[in-house]
């Protein structure tokens, strides 16, 4: 019976010992993990003279150059309904054609300073809800520093291949083309080494823009 004692003592003799020792640091689940190798960032010129939310494409879900770190960025805009007030959207009634969504054919506006590198146009236009043949309608923009940036989904371009275009300036309007469901525009970043960039856009451009809009 001692013998059996002896652990049990042992035990309780170190938790009195331990007693007046501060308790380890409190961990979580949601407590992101520390790591010397944080993803660089870049903050662009809003994409639309309007609000817009965009759905981010986290680490590791996209691989492909200008798809990696990339976001889908959509104008929303307040409805007003009879039965259950007014909420903010992406379309005005249903949803159900291109026509109906904020961002069909809204102006998109240059989210850098710099050369028109590239341009591809698709021509079919994708029936809302049903994914299309890729590649998308798109431009890439190279700033003078290397950085590229990616616009697709778009249609109707106000610019060429080899055109100098000034941050905020229109350059297309949204379309629904390529891998695409909705219209909306893609949009993504990467250094001249090809490393994707997280991209944040300027609050302060965008305030300025709704101030002039509204």
């Amino acid at each position: 019976m001692q013998q059996a004692l002896i652990p049990v003592l042992a035990t309780l003799a170190y938790v009195a010992a331990c007693a007046d020792e501060p308790p380890p640091p409190a961990t979580s689940a949601l407590t992101p993990p520390e790591s010397s190798d944080s993803i660089e960032s870049i903050t662009l010129h809003p994409l639309f003279a309007a609000g817009f939310t965009c759905q981010n494409h986290w680490e590791g879900q996209l691989q492909f150059v200008g798809d990696a770190l990339g976001a889908d960025c959509l104008i929303t805009d307040l409805v007003e309904t009879e039965d259950v007030g007014a909420f903010s959207r992406y379309f005005k009634t249903n949803g159900t054609t291109n026509e109906d969504w904020f961002s069909w054919r809204a102006e998109v506006l240059a989210p850098v300073t710099g050369t028109v590198s590239r341009i591809n146009i698709n021509p079919v236009t994708n029936e809302v809800g049903f994914l299309g043949q890729p590649p998308a309608s798109f431009l890439i923009i190279e700033r003078a520093d290397g950085l590229s940036v990616l616009i697709a989904h778009v249609r109707e371009l106000s610019v060429e291949q080899g055109a100098e275009v000034q941050a905020g300036q229109p350059i297309a309007k949204v379309g629904n083309n390529g891998f695409s469901r909705t219209p909306h525009i893609h949009i993504g970043a990467w250094a001249a080494d090809g490393t994707p960039r997280q991209i944040q856009f300027d609050l302060r451009a965008h305030g300025a823009l709704m101030q002039t809009e509204g």
